[in-house]
C-alpha cells in the first residue's frame, strides 16, 4: 500500500510580506500530479493546512480545488488540524466531505475508530490525532490528572486499544523531542510541548506534522514531512519534498521522499553591493526568487533596497555583514566623559555604533560642525 505523507501547507502564509498563495498553487498541483504519478492509495495530511485560525477566501478556495482534485481523482485523504488551524471551522461538513473520500479529524472527541484500508497483506488501520494540547483532553475527561503536552498525548494514545497484529499508521501534530527547528514555526516556552519518541512505539509509521524540516526523529518511521515550501531563511538549506511510504507485510515499511520544485526558490546570496548588482553575478539565476541580500560593504548603501528591488524583484530582506555588524565595541571606563573633549566622546559613540573608527574626513566634519555650532551660542 502506497501513503503520500505531507504537511504543514500553511495556505495564505505571507513571509516579509509577500503573499505565497501563487507558490502555493503551484506546490500542490505538483503534489496532486506526483500522488496520480505514483498511483497511491492514500493522502496523509498531519495538519497546519492554514496559516492563521481564520485563513482568507484565497486559501479556502485553494484548499477546496486541491482536495477536490484529489477526490476527484479517487484518491482518499486523512486529515488533522494542526496548531495553526481552527479545529471548529475545519470541523464544518466533515461528514459530507467523508463520503468524498476526504476524512478530516479536526477536533479531539475521545479516541475514534480508526480508518481501515485492505490490501493483498490485509488490513491498514490509519489513526488520527489532531493537535492537542493538556486543556483539550482534560475537557473530554475532567477526572484525567493531566498537566503536560507529555500527559495528554500518553493519555489519549492509551485510550486506543492498538492490535498490533496489523499494520499501524498514526497522523499526529506535535513536537517530537528531537526534532530540528526552524524560524517558521510557533515554538512553545521552554520546550513544554515536547513529546518523547517512545510514545509512538505501537505504530508502524508515524506521519508528523509541525516541523516544517523534512526528518525522521527516534526511527525512520517516525517521520515530519516537512513543509512543502520554504517559509524563512533558515530553510534555505532544505530540499522540500514530500514523503512515500510503502506498506508491506506487517514490519515492512519503505520511505522513499519525493523532491518539490517551486516556481520561485527562497535563498540568500552575499557580496558587496558592486558584485551583487554585476550582470555577471546575477546571469543564469532566477531573479525572481525570494532573496535575503547580505551586503558586506562597510558602510551603508544609500536606498540600497529599492535599487536592489529594480534587478531583484522579490527581495525579501536585507542585511550588513562587516565589521560594525560582526562585534560589540566594549566601554573599558579607563577615562571619565568629563576628561574628554566633545570631539572624542563623539568618536567613542561613533566606535560604539559602528566597531570601527571614524574615517579621517568625517572626523574633519564633525569638527567643522562643533566649530559653527559652538560660534553660533556664543
Amino acid at each position: 500500500m502506497k501513503l503520500l505523507h505531507l504537511s504543514d501547507l500553511h495556505l495564505g502564509k505571507r513571509v516579509n510580506g509577500f503573499s505565497m498563495l501563487e507558490d502555493q498553487r503551484v506546490i500542490l498541483t505538483q503534489i496532486v500530479d506526483l500522488a496520480e504519478e505514483e498511483k497511491v492509495d492514500a493522502v496523509l495530511l498531519a495538519g497546519d493546512l492554514y496559516d492563521k485560525p481564520v485563513p482568507p477566501a484565497e486559501a479556502v478556495t485553494l484548499l477546496d480545488g486541491f482536495l477536490t482534485r484529489l477526490s476527484g481523482g479517487g484518491i482518499p485523504v486523512f486529515a488533522i488540524s494542526g496548531n495553526h488551524d481552527s479545529p471548529e471551522r475545519l470541523a464544518f461538513a466533515t461528514r459530507l466531505l467523508a463520503g468524498e473520500g476526504i476524512h478530516l479529524t479536526a477536533q479531539y472527541q475521545g479516541p475514534q475508530p480508526p480508518f481501515l484500508l485492505q490490501d493483498e497483506y490485509g488490513d491498514v488501520a490509519i489513526y488520527a490525532l489532531p493537535y492537542l494540547k493538556p486543556a483539550l483532553v482534560r475537557h473530554w475527561n475532567p477526572e484525567a490528572d493531566i498537566a503536560s503536552y507529555e500527559e495528554a498525548v500518553s493519555y489519549a494514545l492509551g485510550q486506543w486499544a492498538v492490535d498490533k497484529t496489523r499494520r499501524n499508521v498514526l497522523l499526529a501534530h506535535q513536537f517530537v523531542t528531537g526534532g530540528v527547528t526552524c524560524e517558521s514555526e510557533e515554538r512553545s516556552v521552554g520546550g513544554v510541548d515536547q513529546i518523547p519518541a517512545p510514545l509512538f512505539a505501537a505504530f508502524d509509521y508515524v506521519a508528523l506534522g509541525h516541523l516544517h524540516g523534512p526528518q525522521s526523529v527516534g526511527r525512520p518511521t517516525l517521520r515530519y514531512s516537512g513543509s512543502p515550501l520554504k517559509y524563512s531563511f533558515s530553510e534555505c538549506g532544505h530540499e522540500k519534498s514530500v514523503t512515500l511510504v510503502t506498506l508491506r507485510e506487517k514490519g515492512q515499511v519503505e520511505i522513499q521522499t519525493l523532491p518539490l520544485t517551486p516556481c520561485r526558490d527562497l535563498r540568500e546570496i552575499r557580496g558587496t553591493y558592486e558584485e551583487v548588482t554585476a550582470k555577471s553575478f546575477y546571469q543564469g539565476t532566477n531573479r525572481e526568487d525570494y532573496l535575503h541580500v547580505i551586503l558586506t560593504d562597510e558602510e551603508d548603501v544609500p536606498e540600497a533596497m529599492g535599487k536592489l528591488r529594480t534587478i531583484y524583484p522579490n527581495l525579501m530582506k536585507l542585511s550588513y555583514d562587516n565589521r560594525r555588524t560582526q562585534g560589540v565595541a566594549e566601554v573599558t571606563g579607563a577615562e571619565r566623559p568629563e576628561e574628554k573633549t566633545p570631539l572624542e566622546l563623539f568618536q567613542d559613540f561613533y566606535q560604539l555604533q559602528n566597531n570601527q573608527p571614524m574615517a579621517p574626513q568625517q572626523e574633519a566634519l564633525v569638527r567643522q560642525l562643533m566649530e559653527t555650532i559652538w560660534e553660533g551660542t556664543q
